[in-house]
């Protein structure tokens, strides 16, 4: 089949995805050239109209169709608290858990300088300006991942936000719930008894 120019594109488009291999590409090809047409067409659709409609919102930078987004509209989150993560994805996964009722803000990475990624890479300016407004912000709640690059980021987050007045907190590392002492890593073991807590 890759002497079929059509097929061979499809194939080479899909391993552009994150994560997408060449075995993975053409299995995902052949599924979909195996599929009723009606199928097909709803998929193209619907990345088309994503790709359309689907922005940044103007407030946090997570991913809405409607500006603000859901979650800045809800009077019901807390404007006072906001959560700083690194991705949309972030926002989804803490969603997820059901525990925070804040508000986000959305960096859209990390500063790595061997990536070449600055902090005016970032939307720190933002995060900044938003700490400014009414009502005031109360606390920072810096998400980002345990990585060298995201400790980093929390670091210099810090630095800025503490002399606006909001407490700035880091979220907890450790050990997962679940998990086995014996197959954690030196590095999450020792960050999980520097945040020991009484019983």
């Amino acid at each position: 089949m890759h002497h079929v120019p059509a097929f061979a594109r499809l194939i080479a488009e899909l391993e552009k995805l994150p994560g997408i291999g060449p075995k993975t590409a053409q299995r995902l090809a052949y599924h979909l050239l195996f599929r009723p047409q009606e199928e097909v067409r709803a998929l193209a659709e619907a990345m088309v109209r994503a790709r359309a409609s689907v922005r940044y919102c103007s407030v946090c930078a997570n991913l809405t169709d409607r500006d603000p987004c859901a979650i800045c509209r809800d009077p019901a989150r807390d404007p006072r608290v906001i959560c700083v993560v690194e991705q949309p994805r972030d926002v989804a996964a803490m969603e997820r858990a059901g525990e925070f009722r804040g508000r986000y803000h959305v960096l859209h990475g990390v500063i790595s300088p061997m990536d070449g990624v600055g902090p005016d890479d970032l939307r720190v300016r933002e995060l900044l300006e938003r700490l400014r407004q009414d009502p005031p912000v109360e606390e920072v709640i810096i998400a980002t991942n345990p990585t060298v690059e995201g400790e980093a980021t929390a670091l210099y987050l810090a630095r800025l936000i503490k002399p606006l007045g909001p407490r700035v907190t880091r979220i907890a590392r450790g050990v997962p719930e679940g998990g086995d002492l014996e197959y954690v890593d030196e590095v999450t073991l020792a960050k999980a008894l520097q945040g020991r807590q009484e019983i």
